[in-house]
């Protein structure tokens, strides 16, 4: 199946400075693309240029592979396109109202607009809002209402930028799961503007990483999260431990990487000699009180526990194996085995689960 959407060499300036340099991005037809990058990362900028909201000053975007290069084309994109901003906008009016805009805009017929509107007040759990004041919503009901405005309308391609800002935690996940499960059952193709990495991995199926205007890094979310290609990448995405080595001895992709002293099996193709990262995300990390009798893991050392750090439903550990280690363990398995910062413990990881990417001297 051919992209829905093509970018190649888009450059857009304001005042003269460059804000987005995008040598290509694709969007592929029915899937969740997420962009994440940092604040100022250019994310809502390239939406809204997505959109045909914002021109470019240099480059192409094809829609459904026609070239959008005109007033025309851009209208023509537009009715098949709708954005939804980080905040819900909605007018003074009821939710229902609200909802039936856009269909009301486009002249459909009365039976036709009440279809939709139902059906999307249907999708996102509102329809008992129906006749409410728009200003009498919570957060969390106005930016149901703002998704179901833009779902009435049956889109093939839908932009979000930053859908579940300042939502509470429990609301915040309702609409996650809620989102998902729409696209998935309608197919409509969405971009989403994220910084939250649980998010992206809760919603995407693809991920493009943005850092000052451009585009670092894109593929399936998996690829990105397990297989970045920058320290930048990594670290952003939440591979916490990412260690200097060199690669000691290389069998049948199987690496001997020298980090700190100590040997770290990998997997990878690499020449002994060669200055690598070791990339790991704390998940793969198993700790244990002491050094089990049987265990796969080709990776098993000693280790101090310097600081242990609650974060929400488990705890962050850092730990000390002559090289600096991030694990998670959850907070049952913590008091359980009776941890606390200064106990020894033995740590262990798969082969399989060390990244390894080239390092520069």
């Amino acid at each position: 199946m051919n992209p829905i959407l093509t970018v190649h060499n888009l450059i857009v300036r304001r005042g003269g400075v460059t804000v987005l340099d995008i040598n290509e991005l694709k969007v592929e037809t029915s899937r969740i693309l997420a962009l994440i990058g940092p604040n100022g990362a250019g994310k809502s900028t390239l939406l809204l240029t997505m959109a045909g909201l914002l021109k470019p000053s240099m480059g192409l975007i094809h829609y459904q592979g026609m070239s959008v290069d005109s007033s025309a084309s851009r209208f023509n994109m537009r009715r098949s396109v709708c954005v939804v901003f980080q905040e819900p906008l909605l007018l003074n009016t009821s939710v229902y109202k609200n909802v039936a805009l856009g269909l009301k805009l486009r002249h459909l017929t009365g039976s036709e607009i009440e279809r939709s509107v139902e059906e999307s007040l249907d999708y996102f759990g509102i329809s008992f809002l129906a006749k409410r004041s728009a200003k009498t919503l919570s957060g969390g009901e106005s930016k149901r209402v703002s998704l179901a405005r833009a779902f009435a309308l049956k889109p093939q391609l839908i932009l979000l930028d930053e859908a579940f800002n300042s939502l509470d935690p429990p609301t915040r996940e309702t609409l996650i799961d809620d989102l998902r499960n729409i696209l998935e059952k309608t197919k409509i193709t969405a971009v989403l503007a994220l910084h939250d990495r649980e998010e992206t991995l809760r919603l995407a199926q693809d991920v493009s990483v943005m850092a000052e205007g451009r585009i670092i890094q894109s593929g399936t979310t998996a690829k990105i999260f397990n297989e970045p290609e920058s320290e930048f990448v990594a670290s952003f995405v939440g591979t916490e431990t990412i260690l200097e080595g060199t690669v000691e001895n290389s069998n049948a992709d199987l690496l001997g990487i020298s980090v700190a002293g100590k040997i770290i099996e990998a997997v990878g193709n690499y020449l002994p000699g060669q200055n690598v990262y070791c990339c790991l995300r704390p998940e793969n990390i198993t700790v244990s009180p002491v050094i089990p009798e049987k265990i796969s893991a080709r990776n098993v050392f000693e280790a101090k526990i310097q600081k242990i750090i609650r974060q929400a439903f488990f705890y962050k550990m850092i730990l000390d194996c002559g090289f600096p280690l991030v694990a998670y363990i959850t907070v049952s398995s913590c008091e359980d085995l009776g941890l606390c910062e200064g106990s020894m413990v033995a740590v262990s990881f798969k082969a399989t689960a060390v990244h390894v990417m080239r390092r520069e001297k």
